[in-house]
């Protein structure tokens, strides 16, 4: 394991073993979540220490292959390239409210979602903990703003690489690191039915949003593959249990595919199909993906849509759309970039 990877206590225990006192542990531990990217500059480590662990417990910062952006809203995408060559993106959006990053959770996906470009060239693998730390420290230092929110929403299925991505969520909540609040944490699932469960078990209190995409299997089934294992109703089962053991209410994302799941009677078998859940829907207009055949709605479907939900008693906003000019959508980058250098 990546030295940056492991917990406080556990640094704590491994100085311990080296005969270094405790303070030393913090010390490192805090240099690491600034975002050093070697031990010398650690100055105030000893050097003998520094040497010791630089042998022992290399740091492996990512290297920012591609940035575009600012986009005209503000938007950042970063292309970082891992230690094994591979690359992930990065995205920094910024609201009034603050400025949230997008992180990676995997390096390409093998949920098959039929409008998504990270799923193109299936999984290669899973990220470790501190490679999605690092993508919020990097970013927060490159762009030389702020992070306070995190999306588990780029490229992978977070559920899929759940016992990195729980370790991640505690390093990224640890006072003595970045002290990101679990409440302004969201993260994003396809539908893994048993993960959700047992992410409910924990009861954090992070965001979870549902990748819903369809009012009925029949919809889901032709751009998720994930459906067929885990119908929508199993999925809609997972949820209220979500909600009774964390009291958390659920978000679902729902992006707005021309012709296919953007009709009225969509809309009105959704509300159907959510009646009595708490929940929020999030209405995304589909960014386009070149190899997808799927284009997104108009204004006014999308309008229609939002009308309707909201009628019936649901909550529903339509995400302001950015980052189009600079190819945000989740994979679009790495996929550019891949082709490119094939």
């Amino acid at each position: 394991m990546n030295i940056k990877s492991k917990t406080l206590p556990e640094i704590c225990a491994l100085f311990k073993d080296m005969g270094e006192p405790a303070f030393r542990a913090r010390q490192v531990y805090g240099w690491l979540h600034k975002g050093a990217r070697s031990y010398e500059e650690m100055t105030n480590i000893p050097q003998s220490l520094r040497a010791r662990l630089a042998e022992q417990w290399p740091i492996c910062p990512p290297e920012v292959v591609r940035k575009q952006g600012p986009s005209k809203d503000g938007t950042i995408k970063y292309l970082w390239r891992l230690q094994d060559g591979n690359c992930v993106e990065t995205v920094l959006m910024r609201y009034r409210y603050g400025n949230t990053v997008c992180i990676s959770t995997e390096v390409g996906c093998r949920m098959g979602c039929a409008f998504c470009a990270s799923t193109l060239g299936g999984l290669v693998r899973r990220l470790e903990p501190y490679e999605m730390l690092d993508q919020v420290i990097f970013t927060q230092l490159d762009a030389g703003l702020p992070i306070s929110r995190v999306v588990l929403m780029g490229i992978g299925e977070p559920l899929d690489n759940f016992d990195n991505v729980l370790r991640f969520l505690e390093l990224a909540n640890s006072p003595e690191g970045l002290g990101l609040s679990m409440r302004h944490i969201s993260l994003s699932t396809c539908g893994l039915v048993p993960k959700i469960d047992e992410l409910a078990k924990r009861k954090l209190q992070i965001s979870l949003a549902i990748s819903l995409h369809g009012p009925n299997d029949q919809i889901r089934d032709q751009i998720m593959p994930v459906n067929r294992a885990y119908p929508i109703e199993e999925l809609l089962s997972a949820c209220r249990r979500y909600f009774e053991a964390t009291g958390r209410r659920v978000h679902f994302e729902y992006a707005m595919i021309r012709d296919l799941n953007d009709t009225q009677e969509c809309a009105r078998e959704l509300l159907r199909r959510l009646r009595g859940l708490p929940a929020h829907i999030n209405l995304i207009p589909l960014n386009h993906v070149q190899e997808s055949p799927f284009k997104p709605s108009t204004r006014e479907a999308v309008a229609r849509f939002q009308r309707i939900l909201e009628e019936g008693g649901i909550t529903a906003t339509v995400r302001r759309s950015l980052g189009g000019d600079i190819d945000a959508s989740c994979g679009q980058l790495r996929s550019k970039y891949a082709k490119e250098n094939r």
